[in-house]
């Protein structure tokens, strides 16, 4: 999927900040569930699309429903330049 030709909200481009400052982590699941700085992320609908968009992920297999580190993937990483570069750009 190329990042550049999905529109993201801002709850979404919040996430992936926060995924990228480390703060974020991620259940083990097919529906995932996002806790920022331990506090549940209440928006489900956003993290499972970034899940299923393959722009977050879990850093480690875990069992399900077991709390690890998220991360951005290769995919999300490209989202979140996206952005930057086209705030620069403003």
């Amino acid at each position: 999927m190329d990042p550049r030709t999905v529109e993201l909200n801002n709850r979404e481009r919040a996430a992936l900040r926060a995924i990228a400052r480390g703060t974020a982590e991620i259940t083990c699941s097919c529906e995932p569930d996002l806790f920022i700085d331990g506090l549940a992320c209440c928006d489900q609908f956003t993290v499972r699309r970034l899940a299923h968009l393959d722009f977050i992920a879990p850093a480690r297999s875990g069992v399900p429903g077991e709390r690890v580190r998220a991360i951005l993937t290769g995919t999300g990483r490209a989202a979140l330049d996206q952005e930057f570069t086209q705030r620069r750009a403003a």
